[in-house]
């Protein structure tokens, strides 16, 4: 495959396409061979997401080691994003590992603080041709979120989201629109008309986190409304825990056999995403 590709060019193309890429979290060499695998065959972009406290479980160089590896046999595009990160250090240590796309997420600092943060980390990333998404208005967690977003849910303001892309120059933008990290307690309503207004004063694609148990005419009208990434994370964690869980309760199974079902239970998911937001055949 040719190199990895960044975030702006994989969400450019979806917005001027009208769809949605999936960001699917994945932790080690299952999960991203899963992932890949599933995109390939849907001739699906695809793009890998993972937290700092996820990139830990293998190290921030051999993480960005194992996609590269796996990625070797794929011929669609593939972009890996280091998601929700507060710490600027952390972030300029992706980009030197080799991560395509870095997100800083300064929602729960002061604006001021938040805007000083991101610009820092944009101009260190463009410098190495890495985009960056940003985050204003902070994406609370539901009861099953364990690693993305902190403290509570603050909504979107339209108006300041267009200063804060203005001054910082990301690439995307994460908003705050209803939607929580984790699966729903109770069907969520997302926010359309902000949506719609944020859409309207910023002129970068939009990033929609929490994408687990959204419905799917409300994820349908987020993307017509200008909503270009879609992050999956509980979905993914879930069925892959689950499956190892109980085919090791069952007894009878070697723990690599369970390993191998458990990463093919992730398939499924990753193939139903793909297909509702859009992506295949959009390669």
């Amino acid at each position: 495959m040719n190199e990895l590709t960044t975030l702006r060019e994989m969400l450019e193309k979806a917005r001027n396409g009208r769809y949605a890429v999936g960001g699917f979290n994945f932790c080690n060499a299952e999960t991203t061979q899963a992932v890949l695998t599933e995109a390939e065959q849907l001739r699906s972009p695809a793009m890998l997401i993972a937290a700092a406290s996820e990139v830990q479980l293998c190290g921030m160089f051999e993480t960005v080691k194992i996609v590269r590896l796996v990625a070797e046999s794929i011929t669609v595009p593939v972009c890996l994003h280091l998601d929700h990160t507060d710490d600027v250090k952390t972030v300029c240590e992706a980009v030197d590992a080799g991560f395509s796309s870095v997100m800083i997420d300064g929602s729960h600092f002061p604006f001021e603080t938040n805007i000083e943060m991101t610009k820092a980390v944009v101009e260190y990333a463009h410098k190495k041709g890495v985009s960056v998404e940003g985050e204003l208005g902070a994406i609370g967690e539901n009861k099953d979120a364990q690693h993305e977003g902190t403290g509570p849910q603050s909504l979107t303001d339209a108006a300041t989201a267009a200063e804060f892309v203005e001054r910082t120059g990301v690439d995307a933008l994460a908003v705050s629109i209803g939607n929580s990290h984790g699966f729903y307690a109770k069907r969520p309503e997302l926010d359309f008309t902000l949506l719609q207004d944020i859409a309207s004063q910023v002129d970068v694609p939009l990033v929609l986190h929490g994408g687990s148990g959204t419905p799917l005419d409300q994820l349908q009208k987020a993307i017509s409304l200008g909503i270009c990434k879609v992050n999956v994370a509980s979905e993914i964690g879930r069925a892959f825990t689950e499956t190892f869980t109980q085919r090791m309760a069952a007894g009878g199974t070697w723990w690599v056999m369970a390993l191998q079902e458990a990463k093919q239970a992730i398939r499924p998911v990753v193939r139903r995403w793909i297909n509702d937001l859009g992506s295949a055949d959009k390669e």
